[in-house]
C-alpha cells in the first residue's frame, strides 16, 4: 500500500541545516540559529495533521517513509521506516531522526540523512524568505 501526502513551506535566513542526527519542518514562522536542525518554516501541517491512514501506515515497523523536499530545480531526499511508538500528536513540528527515539514530534526513524547531508547549493536556496518549499512524504507498506 501507498499513501502521499504533500505541502508547502517557506524558507527563512536563519536556516543552518547543521544537525546530524535529524532534520525538521515546523509551522513556526520564525526561526533563531540555535535551530539548526530546521529546514523549513512556516510549514502548512504538523503531525497531528495528517490523514488518519497515513499514521496508521506509520506505526507499521515495515513502513518505508520517504521525506522528499524541493525548492526551485533542487530535490533532497531522505527515507527512514515507521514504527509502532510513533504518535504523530505534534500540532506544530515534524522531526525525522537517524536514531530510533520516538515522541509526539517524530515523523520517521532510522533514517539515512540529517539536515547536515543537505548540499549546500540548496541550504543557500532555504535560507531565502520568498522560497517556496514543497514537501511530499510517501509511505510504502508491504
Amino acid at each position: 500500500m501507498r499513501h502521499t501526502f504533500q505541502f508547502k513551506a517557506k524558507g527563512h535566513p536563519n536556516i543552518r541545516s547543521r544537525h546530524k542526527t535529524t532534520l525538521m519542518t515546523t509551522i513556526e514562522p520564525h526561526l533563531t540559529p540555535r535551530g539548526d536542525c530546521i529546514i523549513a518554516v512556516g510549514a502548512e501541517i504538523g503531525l497531528a495533521q495528517l490523514p488518519e491512514e497515513i499514521k496508521q501506515a506509520a506505526r507499521n515497523p515495515e513502513t518505508r517513509i520517504t521525506f522528499t523536499l524541493q525548492a526551485g530545480n533542487q530535490v533532497f531526499e531522505t527515507t527512514g521506516i515507521g514504527d509502532p511508538e510513533l504518535e504523530y500528536t505534534d500540532k506544530i513540528d515534524m522531526v525525522a531522526r537517524k536514531s530510533s527515539y520516538t515522541c509526539g514530534r517524530t515523523l520517521m526513524i532510522q533514517c539515512d540523512k540529517a539536515a547536515i547531508d543537505i548540499p549546500d547549493e540548496l541550504v543557500e536556496v532555504l535560507k531565502d524568505p520568498e522560497t517556496m518549499i514543497m514537501v511530499q512524504l510517501t509511505y510504502e507498506s508491504p
